[in-house]
């Protein structure tokens, strides 16, 4: 067995060639810290109630999560309760609070009896001058204060930089700097607020901030160019300790990093397991699927539905000739699927007809009666635009 080959996974040899291996360098330990009940809840028209966000994050302990981000007590009574409640149940995850940089905000995580808190502001001059329309100086201090003081009210401080991919870099590092000298940071995170970082750009700056700071890193990318988990991965593989991370990627605009996509990705590619329990992943996400009112594209990596549904008949061979549900990278039960389901429509072969025949324990005709059998397949699919269903598969079959 190598690492791109076991009994879960087939993934590809070329990605533990020594080449390909040569400067990655992922942490002993790398923790998810799960956003769904904040920034995932960003994305519009999404409204999780109290009751919803303590289901989630008793799925979320479930699935293995190390840290789950509760929610901010500032946005609602509702939001504060859900806090409090999911702190009180110690579920196993460690709880954060996420807060803006303010004394208030650090109150609300003390009161609602989380561990540790995720304290943002604006650290782009961009954002800082022109959303928030702050002086600069401001922010900073108001950084510095808040910090020291969620410290020594003896919450852990994670400083949440927003927009930070876009600050001028030697601003941005002489910032950080000054902050965690004046200030108190227990982990820094680096924020790619409007998710315009590439893997490669995502590499180049946890390394570079691994230099400059002596606080595990954090990132938080988003997905606005489909890139999330790769850049996490290339931030992961430059030293970072931290990926925040979505149930299926929900958020504001294009959505978070999918934590589906970055723990078997970890896990297939670079034989690097986070210890999650990966076959709950689909039963996490059809719980949020459930509780948002989203629906998911039905070949979602992963977790969508369709994913280990084969009508091509050519495929349906491999499936046969196989005899086994490792069928592409990864089994089907390694993340909560079904076994491979062979299909009947338009593009199916002698194959689909010929399992599905076995399956229902009928005899196996000879190959032309096959082959009007498939013709008949082709054309009623034609016809209602959809595959079939067995019912119609039989009476086409009793034709013969």
């Amino acid at each position: 067995m190598q690492p791109w080959k076991t009994d879960k996974w087939f993934t590809s040899p070329w990605n533990f060639d020594p080449e390909a291996t040569a400067n990655l360098n992922f942490a002993d330990k790398i923790l998810l810290h799960d956003v769904t009940l904040r920034d995932g809840e960003q994305q519009a028209g999404i409204v999780f109630t109290k009751d919803d966000k303590i289901a989630i994050a008793e799925q979320l302990a479930e699935l293995g999560v190390h840290r789950i981000e509760a929610g901010m007590p500032a946005v609602s009574d509702q939001d504060r309760q859900a806090v409090y409640e999911i702190a009180k149940r110690n579920l196993g995850p460690e709880i954060y609070s996420f807060a803006r940089c303010t004394k208030g905000d650090v109150d609300l995580a003390l009161d609602c009896g989380c561990k540790g808190i995720v304290c943002e502001i604006p650290c782009s001059e961009h954002s800082i001058i022109n959303a928030y329309r702050w002086p600069v100086e401001k922010a900073i201090q108001q950084s510095i204060d808040v910090t020291n003081y969620a410290h020594e009210k003896g919450l852990r401080v994670v400083f949440f930089t927003i927009d930070c991919t876009r600050a001028d870099p030697v601003w941005f590092i002489n910032t950080v700097k000054r902050i965690g000298a004046e200030g108190h940071m227990d982990a820094l995170t680096l924020a790619d607020t409007v998710g315009g970082l590439n893997p490669h750009g995502a590499y180049t700056l946890v390394k570079t901030m691994k230099k400059h700071v002596d606080v595990p890193i954090e990132v938080h990318f988003h997905d606005d160019f489909g890139m999330g988990a790769a850049n996490t991965v290339f931030g992961l593989a430059a030293g970072a300790e931290v990926a925040h991370t979505c149930i299926t990627g929900i958020g504001e605009r294009a959505g978070n990093t999918p934590y589906e996509d970055l723990v078997m990705t970890l896990l297939c590619t670079y034989n690097i397991d986070l210890g999650l329990n990966t076959n709950k992943m689909r039963e996490t996400a059809k719980l949020m699927q459930k509780l948002s009112g989203l629906t998911e594209r039905c070949n979602r990596p992963i977790i969508g539905d369709s994913i280990f549904h084969v009508e091509s008949g050519i495929v349906a061979s491999w499936v046969k000739n196989l005899k086994s549900s490792m069928l592409g990278s990864y089994g089907p039960e390694l993340v909560g699927h079904d076994p491979i389901s062979i299909r009947m429509g338009k593009k199916a072969g002698a194959p689909n007809i010929e399992m599905w025949l076995e399956r229902m324990g009928r005899p196996m005709p000879d190959k032309d009666t096959v082959k009007l059998i498939l013709n008949d397949v082709k054309d009623y699919a034609f016809e209602v635009g959809r595959e079939l269903t067995e019912d119609e598969f039989v009476a086409i079959v009793e034709k013969y």
